[in-house]
């Protein structure tokens, strides 16, 4: 037995709680009633067309068509962490969909098979919502890695200069930057994993029950998809960096200009 229907006007009836929102924000004068609208209206659309689009998806269950919706969300995640890290999408897209693609696909296709024994690997109900699950969690730990290492180095370039005049090589001039970053993408995700079943229970766990498996063995899937966020968190955010660093830098080792989008 899965869970039960909401109809539409189920839905709408939490606009209730939106109006005040907008009015408590109005009379403060926030300033952000427009992209809280914006951001409402676009959820809204954006689940609808997914929602239309899995159905399709489910039903032929294509193995290409399941990997092409995947490098999609891939491609879609990277706009969106460079944009939210103000690093130009033509200079570091490639190199971040790369470490994403390595990171994310290895721990992705290895719970499908190894944990979850699956025999297609591609097969959709599996492959888009963890997939899913995994590359939102990226999304926000490579946003808060990549920001703090090339702010960090930008407003600290003295330093890293300095280092580098020492006879220090790149990479040992740029190691307090890269692991303030690590630390930095991946505290959010330790801090859950701490409180866990204790202050919230996850959304993954929270569907299975929802969707009738009892809960010892929605348990066990929560307890596998949060290593593998944690895995694929930690992976993705170094090779993120890392790859970025031969397009992020000239041939003597300075951080380039141009490379910030306010540039």
């Amino acid at each position: 037995m899965g869970a039960q229907d909401l109809s539409i006007f189920s839905l709408a009836s939490l606009l209730v709680f939106l109006f005040p929102i907008l009015y408590i924000s109005r009379h403060l004068e926030l300033g952000i009633n427009k992209t809280i609208l914006i951001g409402m209206i676009r959820m809204c659309l954006q689940l609808g067309f997914v929602g239309l689009y899995l159905e399709f998806l489910f039903k032929f269950d294509s193995p290409w068509l399941n990997g092409a919706y995947l490098l999609l969300m891939i491609s879609i995640a990277c706009h969106s962490i460079l944009k939210s890290s103000n690093l130009k999408i033509r200079i570091f897209f490639k190199p971040l969909f790369f470490s994403l693609l390595i990171s994310f696909g290895i721990i992705l296709l290895f719970f499908n098979g190894v944990v979850a024994h699956i025999d297609n690997l591609f097969e959709a109900k599996y492959l888009v919502p963890i997939g899913g699950m995994l590359l939102g969690n990226c999304l926000r730990s490579n946003i808060i890695g990549l920001t703090h290492f090339y702010s960090g180095l930008k407003k600290n370039e003295k330093i890293y200069l300095y280092s580098l005049s020492l006879f220090n090589n790149r990479t040992q001039a740029l190691k307090p930057w890269f692991k303030e970053s690590l630390v930095a993408a991946i505290n959010p995700t330790l801090a859950s994993m701490t409180t866990i079943g204790l202050v919230s229970l996850p959304g993954m766990m929270t569907g299975q029950i929802l969707g009738g498996s009892i809960p010892i063995v929605a348990i066990k899937y929560q307890i596998a998809i949060m290593g593998c966020i944690f895995y694929a968190e930690y992976f993705s955010v170094i090779l993120s960096i890392l790859f970025s660093l031969k397009t992020g830098f000239n041939a003597f080792d300075v951080l380039k200009t141009n490379i910030f989008q306010n540039n």
